[in-house]
């Protein structure tokens, strides 16, 4: 299996400093700071990368567990909202909560949240983030 690179850079301290965080393949590159990270300033943040890798990969781990049932979706769209916390400790990834919809033609609502329910314990991004922070689904059917 290919290993996939990503890279940040920062200057400064932690207030006043700010970054860039790019993905090896050219696909994405942007800025980043304090408060893009921490208010609500125009940038990215690592959050947001971590909640966009979470959505794709799950969106991903439950169209082929829809597919290996016998249902292939016509549609998976998922958001995942990732909460950064100050705790004691410091700041933490505390909850990602997986907001996801799906059009999935000939499937009932108890097969299509079990089989949900499957793939969020199995996606990859899940398993490595899973024991730091809890990670809860709605998963919701369209007709």
């Amino acid at each position: 299996m290919p290993v996939r690179k990503a890279e940040a850079i920062w200057q400064g301290d932690l207030k006043s400093g700010k970054g860039t965080m790019a993905l090896a393949s050219g696909a994405f590159e942007g800025a980043y700071s304090f408060s893009t990270r921490f208010e609500d300033e125009p940038g990215t943040n690592p959050e947001e990368l971590i909640g966009a890798a979470h959505a794709g990969c799950f969106s991903m781990a439950f169209s082929n567990e829809l597919a290996k049932a016998g249902f292939v979706p016509d549609r998976v769209h998922t958001v995942a909202k990732v909460h950064l916390d100050k705790t004691d400790s410091g700041f933490k990834i505390t909850r990602i909560e997986l907001i996801t919809d799906a059009k999935v033609p000939h499937i009932d609502e108890a097969q299509f949240q079990e089989i949900g329910a499957a793939a969020k314990v199995g996606c990859p991004v899940s398993q490595l983030l899973g024991p730091g922070a809890e990670i809860t689904l709605a998963a919701t059917l369209e007709n």
